[in-house]
């Protein structure tokens, strides 16, 4: 090892209807540029970064030096230089990215050789879920869905899925356990069997290029939004405003507190301009849907 980086890109989890299921990575990254050293060193290069920088205390070392271990193999020394545009505690998967590039780590320094499975049990170990991991590692639109009794992991990529999105990303943070208190311990069969059947007709207008029905089906769900709604103060006049601008479908991403609308091509210019009127203090974001998912370049 001389040098090499490793990108991870962001997600968005809990599509709609898809609570814990369905996710999709974008194109922001978190990005480590990775050299032999002496000694250890950490450099945060971008504002959404902590300041201070500890290398004892870094998570994705922590995380890097776990998998190390449970292969029975030691860390080398490096400078890490980290960048990102990836805010923290904005329901864009920055946890998930920041877990995939700590295996990534520990996989290139200890020459592990891990498949792309064996990376995504490892990091739903780390995250509890797969649904922001599994799209960061493999790109795209992800299905997934984890058996907690056996740790198998099933999952199916939607890579025909060609539409565009617009991130509403606010000033303030909100954690995932917050976000997570809020939801009932149990929902009733008829909501259940309602919000699964959303769900399947969700992916299935997906899959067949009707966005704007996919949209539709995005805003009915009853899993999560309903509860977590009250936590995000202009929720109802984004979805509203966004819909007059012809966006799909508008739904929190992760677990908040940013927002996403799904977008046509020609609309999403219009619905920038538009949406930086309405949520000036927000952080109005063009977005793609990354192809590719972790990369590692020598």
């Amino acid at each position: 090892m001389t040098h090499f980086r490793i990108r991870v890109p962001a997600t968005s989890a809990n599509i709609g209807p898809g609570f814990d299921s369905i996710g999709v990575a974008l194109n922001r990254y978190l990005t480590l540029y990775v050299e032999e050293s002496a000694q250890w060193q950490i450099e945060h290069r971008s504002t959404l970064l902590p300041e201070n920088v500890d290398v004892h205390s870094h998570f994705i070392i922590k995380i890097a030096h776990k998998v190390s271990q449970f292969y029975k193999e030691k860390l080398s020394p490096c400078h890490i230089t980290i960048d990102s545009d990836i805010p923290l505690a904005r329901g864009l998967g920055s946890s998930a990215a920041a877990v995939l590039a700590g295996i990534e780590l520990a996989n290139q320094l200890c020459l592990l050789q891990l498949s792309q499975q064996e990376k995504l049990k490892l990091a739903t170990r780390f995250e509890g879920h797969p649904d922001n991991v599994a799209p960061a590692l493999y790109g795209n639109f992800v299905l997934s869905f984890y058996h907690e009794t056996n740790e198998t992991i099933d999952i199916i990529t939607l890579d025909n899925i060609n539409i565009q999105a617009v991130a509403y990303i606010p000033p303030f943070e909100l954690s995932t356990e917050a976000a997570r208190k809020i939801l009932p311990e149990k929902l009733s069969l008829k909501t259940a069997t309602q919000g699964s059947a959303l769900s399947n007709l969700m992916i299935a207008a997906l899959l067949k290029g009707n966005y704007e029905r996919a949209g539709y089906f995005i805003e009915k769900d009853v899993f999560h939004e309903p509860y977590r709604k009250p936590l995000l103060p202009h929720y109802e006049l984004i979805r509203h405003e966004a819909k007059r601008e012809s966006a799909y479908g508008t739904f929190i991403s992760g677990a908040g507190p940013t927002m996403i609308s799904f977008v046509s091509k020609a609309n999403k210019q219009p619905l920038i301009k538009h949406m930086k009127k309405v949520i000036p203090t927000y952080d109005v974001v063009p977005l793609n849907i990354d192809r590719h998912g972790l990369q590692v370049q020598t």
